[in-house]
């Protein structure tokens, strides 16, 4: 017997029910940032015979990529450092900028991959939000698929029961010009977590093309590229985050790392009326 025609019409599963962006965009659209060798030495926080510890720009994916060693952040290391491969702790989004941790060996990515599964790796971020934070929140809300978003990758908070939990912890540091600069700690990992949170709370990052205010200048993005309309809408061509220190006593090894705001987030905060100094001011040292 066939099944009423009403069940096919009432899809159950998630996949079913997501919002489509058609013409499907191809992944690879666009010019492909390609890592010069004379680049790598200036990333270099710290590295020795276990460890490669890295500022990355906010330009670089950290994934090997199918457009070739020197595209990833990854490939581009294994090539300067000749080893045969070197293991990504843990990832950052291609758009947010910051440290990187590496191990040169297994034993080593295993033990501090499993630090991070246990929450005893310290990692703090700085970011710049649309609106003014007048004091420190806490959003303890879930995040699972944003299934009414053109961005097939999109999180949002959930409240059917169906999210993971995540908890982040926004701190103002400075504001002005109706933005501000604030410290960001989590205590989960989730996907675009700072990013999904930031939005739910009505102070989306600064430049984020699927989290501002349309994800669908992401897909304009991947159509025509960086444009004047997007400049305007956005105001920068990435997201304003970066991670700002990464802390290894908790897991044993007696190593902190940090880097300040790269130059185009100090630009924004010079322009908007906040200062820094010459450094990045020191995120609180928080589990993730």
């Amino acid at each position: 017997m066939s099944e009423p025609e009403s069940s096919a019409a009432q899809p159950a599963d998630d996949f079913s029910r997501r919002a489509c962006a058609w013409p499907r965009r191809p992944r690879s659209a666009g010019p492909v940032r390609l890592v010069a060798p004379e680049e790598i030495p200036g990333w270099i926080v710290h590295e020795d015979e276990r460890l490669l510890v890295v500022n990355k720009p906010g330009d670089v994916v950290c994934h090997p990529s199918k457009a070739g060693p020197w595209s990833s952040l990854v490939g581009a290391l294994r090539e300067y450092t000749g080893l045969p491969t070197v293991h990504l702790v843990f990832r950052l989004d291609r758009e947010t900028s910051g440290i990187v941790v590496l191990a040169k060996d297994a034993r080593m990515a295993s033990r501090l991959q499993v630090a991070m599964q246990d929450r005893r790796i310290g990692k703090a971020y700085l970011a710049i939000l649309t609106g003014t934070l007048a004091a420190p929140v806490t959003v303890e809300q879930p995040l699972g698929d944003d299934v009414t978003s053109p961005v097939f990758v999109k999180s949002a908070v959930v409240t059917d029961g169906t999210g993971q939990a995540a908890l982040t912890r926004f701190t103002p540091v400075a504001s002005g010009g109706g933005f501000t600069l604030a410290r960001v700690a989590t205590t989960t990992g989730r996907k675009h977590q700072i990013r999904a949170h930031a939005q739910w709370l009505g102070h989306a990052l600064v430049g984020d093309k699927i989290y501002g205010p349309d994800a669908r200048l992401y897909l304009d993005f991947i159509d025509r590229g960086w444009t004047d309309d997007l400049a305007t809408k956005l105001l920068l061509p990435r997201q304003a985050l970066h991670c700002a220190e990464i802390d290894l006593r908790p897991a044993g090894l007696p190593l902190v790392f940090a880097a300040p705001l790269p130059d185009d987030l100090q630009s924004f905060l010079a322009r908007h009326g906040m200062t820094t100094g010459p450094a990045s001011p020191n995120p609180p040292r928080t589990r993730d």
